[in-house]
This record gives C-alpha cells, sequence and structure tokens, in this order.
C-alpha cells in the first residue's frame, strides 16, 4: 500500500464523521423552534445568573451562552467544535452553560454535573464530557439510570454518596426548572441553542457560531 492510499481510511472516517454531525444538526435544527421576534426586556438576566457556570475570562468580550441538554444528541455532537473554539477564541470568548432538559434522564445527568462542581469546578466541565461521552449507554432511556450515573460518579472520582444526595436533591430540580423557565422565556425551543453577546444564533451550525463571534469581537 502507497504512503497515499495508507491514509484513505483515515480520510473516510474522517468524512463519515463528518457527515454524521452534519445529519445530527440537521435533524436538531428541523425539530427545534428557532428563537424569533423581540427577546423579553429582563433578557440579560435571564441569559446569565449570577451562578450559572462560565468557562473563560469573566471579561472576555465574547459572551456564548449555550442552552444544552446533556441527553441531547446535537449538544454532545458539537462539544467538540464547542471547545475547540473556546481554544482558539482564548481569552476572548467564555461559554456559560445553561439547562434545558428535554429527556427522561436530563434532570438526573445534570445531578451528577452539579456533584462534580459542588466538589472542584473545573470537574464540571469533566463530568459534562464524561456523559456526552458515554451518552450511548445511558441516553433515551425511560427508566431512571440513577444506578449507571453513580457508576459514573465513581469512574470521575467523586465522592458517589455525596453525589447521591445532590442528584436526589431539590436544589438541582429547581436549578434545572429555573434554567429551563429561563430558556422558555428567551423562545428556546431545542438544543442546543446559542446566543452571541445576547443575540440568539439563527443557524445551528459551527461555522455560523464562529461567525457570530467573529462578528462580537472587538
Amino acid at each position: 500500500m502507497t504512503r497515499q492510499n495508507s491514509k484513505l481510511p483515515v480520510f473516510l472516517i474522517a468524512l463519515a464523521a463528518l457527515i454524521a454531525l452534519a445529519a445530527i444538526l440537521y435533524v436538531s435544527a428541523a425539530r427545534r423552534t428557532t428563537v424569533n421576534g423581540p427577546l423579553p426586556t429582563d433578557a440579560g438576566q435571564r441569559l446569565v445568573r449570577p451562578d450559572s457556570p462560565v468557562l473563560g475570562p469573566e471579561d472576555a468580550p465574547v459572551t456564548v451562552v449555550e442552552f444544552f441538554d446533556p441527553e441531547c444528541e446535537a449538544c454532545r455532537a458539537v462539544e467538540p467544535e464547542v471547545m475547540a473554539l473556546l481554544e482558539k477564541y482564548d481569552g476572548k470568548v467564555r461559554l456559560v452553560a445553561r439547562y434545558f432538559p428535554l429527556h427522561a434522564n436530563s434532570v438526573g445527568a445534570a445531578g451528577l454535573i452539579e456533584a462534580a462542581a459542588q466538589e472542584e469546578e473545573w470537574k464540571r466541565w469533566r463530568a459534562r464530557e464524561y456523559l456526552f461521552t458515554k451518552q450511548a449507554e445511558w441516553g433515551e432511556q425511560q427508566t431512571p439510570q440513577t444506578d449507571l450515573f453513580l457508576r459514573y460518579a465513581g469512574d470521575l472520582g467523586l465522592d458517589v454518596e455525596h453525589a447521591r444526595k445532590v442528584m436526589d436533591s431539590a436544589e438541582v430540580r429547581d436549578l434545572v426548572e429555573r434554567d429551563r423557565q429561563d430558556g422558555v422565556a428567551l423562545g428556546v425551543g431545542g438544543t442546543p441553542t446559542f446566543f452571541v453577546n445576547g443575540e440568539p444564533l439563527k443557524e445551528l451550525s459551527m461555522p455560523a457560531l464562529e461567525a457570530a463571534i467573529e462578528a462580537a469581537l472587538p
């Protein structure tokens, strides 16, 4: 096999991954309601709450707010691209994560993320990534996946009993419901939905997100 031919399988795998990502985003975009019309007068408050988790510098000139669901396939699909954009625009963009539960185990997964964050904030993002990586195991299940989430807590090196209490807490349920209500008030109809410096992203694509970031940079 020539050197050129040896690279062909890698190219095909990459192409297949891009096609799969495009298909997931297409289906997600077709199902969700685009944010249209004027935003509510309290949009700024509803987009970013004082306790909303932030990845990136607080003084970044561009704020990307993502309403996401840990059980959403499209959210999982775009996660590497979103993180790549944060790295590309290091110091210039911050990501604010808001929950928008749409599936049976969305709140339970959010509980695991919050349990991780209560130990150390950086563990929030590690738990979120881990849940996306394992989504095929627990996603689209109609029965509670609590035991599996607790196993994930152990895999992540978290205090399992603490995770159990957090996942079952009214605090987490109230937090997720507040985020959901904020999303509804802002016109969010599906996940992921992005806002860039307060303006909704009309097209669900990574080129569109990057273009919005570029336009928002000073």
